[in-house]
């Protein structure tokens, strides 16, 4: 019976070192760490991101807002479990190369997206935002002004 069991560790070990390994090596060559920073290269990591980024350094809101300004909730828990998220799906995606193209925002970020436009702007918005059809998301701000994050990537 010793001896079965000290197989079995030997081999949970092993499983658990290539599954660490690998996983460390992983997070290491994707510049894991950058995604945890506001740069807004950190999100050029993945080539795919490229056009996105591209058409943000010529929008109107490169001086004043990076990727995380709109794109993911401002507060602690939540912008780091909206980062760990997308990550997921993000590096999912690529690895198993089943995204459609051109990539779309998901519903929860699309949420996230206008929650922090209102924020940004409700001096400006506070009224508007009070109307029942932005409260049910039927209407966003991205819908009149596409292209304030991103010139047109259309």
């Amino acid at each position: 019976m010793a001896r079965s069991t000290s197989w079995a560790i030997w081999v949970l070990c092993l499983v658990v070192g290539v599954f660490l390994g690998l996983g460390g090596y992983t997070f290491f060559f994707a510049e894991g760490l950058s995604y945890l920073s506001n740069d807004p290269k950190a999100c050029m990591n993945c080539h795919i991101m490229r056009e996105h980024y591209d058409s943000w350094v010529k929008a109107s809101h490169h001086a004043v807002a990076g990727c995380n300004d709109c794109h993911v909730p401002h507060a602690f828990p939540e912008k780091y479990i909206t980062k760990l998220d997308n990550g997921w799906h993000h590096s999912k995606a690529f690895t198993l190369q089943n995204f459609k193209e051109p990539i779309r925002i998901r519903r929860a970020n699309l949420v996230n997206l206008q929650h922090n436009c209102i924020q940004c702007h409700v001096t400006l918005v506070g009224d508007i935002a009070a109307h029942r059809d932005v409260e049910q998301g039927t209407a966003r701000c991205t819908e009149c002004h596409r292209g304030v994050g991103h010139m047109s990537l259309d």
